[in-house]
C-alpha cells in the first residue's frame, strides 16, 4: 500500500504495476492468514469464520454490538474478537452457524459510503483505494436515480469533449429564445455566465 508522502507519484507506470502487484500479494497473504475470510460492498460487509466441525449454535459465543464482533467457542479464548473498524446495525446484523462448521456473520454498517480496510482495527489493512465495486447495471436503480446517474454521465462525457454539459445546453437555449423575442436588444456585448 502506498504510503502518504512516498515516491509512488514519480514511478513509471510499470513501476507502479509492479508495486501495485507486490503490495496485492503482501495483502492477500495477509488477508488469508486472519482466522476469517469477508467480503464487503458499500452497505453491508459479510464475515465467514470457521468453526470445529460438529459445532453446535449453543456451543458458540457470537458478541455481535454496535462496535465490537467476537466469535468464539463456550469456554475457550476467542477465535476472533475485537473492535469493529466502524458502527454497525446491530438489528439489522446477523449470524447464522452453517454445515456445523461456519459461522456466517452479516453486518449492515452505519455509513454506508465507507469501504472498511478492516473488520478488525487490530487487524492488517486492505487498500481501500484499489476497491473496485461490482457494476450495477442502469436498468438496477430507479427511475429518478437513473434519469440523475445518465445526466451525470452525459454531462461527463461533454466536459471531456469540451462541449457543454446539460445545464449549460438549457441556459443557451433559453438565451436563445429570450433574444429571439426581443430582437430590439442588443446583446453583442454582453458578458453571460
Amino acid at each position: 500500500m502506498a504510503a502518504p508522502g512516498d515516491d509512488y507519484d514519480k514511478l513509471t507506470p510499470e513501476q507502479r504495476e509492479v508495486r501495485d502487484a507486490a503490495d496485492r500479494k503482501r495483502e492477500a497473504e495477509e488477508q488469508a492468514a486472519l482466522p476469517y475470510r469477508w467480503t464487503q460492498v458499500l452497505e453491508e460487509a459479510d464475515v465467514v469464520v470457521p468453526v470445529p466441525p460438529g459445532s453446535r449454535s449453543r456451543d458458540l459465543t457470537i458478541v455481535l454490538q454496535k462496535k465490537k464482533l467476537s466469535v468464539g467457542l463456550k469456554g475457550k479464548e476467542p477465535i476472533m474478537g475485537g473492535e469493529l473498524f466502524a458502527d454497525i446495525k446491530v438489528e439489522e446484523s446477523t449470524w447464522m452457524l452453517e454445515d456445523q462448521k461456519e459461522v456466517h456473520i452479516h453486518i449492515e454498517k452505519v455509513n454506508k459510503q465507507q469501504w472498511w480496510p478492516h473488520i478488525l482495527t487490530h487487524h492488517p489493512k486492505i487498500d481501500t483505494t484499489k476497491i473496485q465495486p461490482e457494476n450495477s447495471k442502469l436498468s438496477d436503480l430507479d427511475g429518478e436515480t437513473r434519469g440523475m446517474v445518465e445526466k451525470m454521465m452525459f454531462d461527463n462525457q461533454q466536459k471531456q469533449m469540451g462541449k457543454p454539459t446539460s445545464d449549460e445546453m438549457k441556459k443557451m437555449e433559453t438565451l436563445r429564445k429570450f433574444q429571439e423575442s426581443h430582437p430590439e436588444l442588443d446583446f453583442s456585448n454582453a458578458k453571460i455566465s
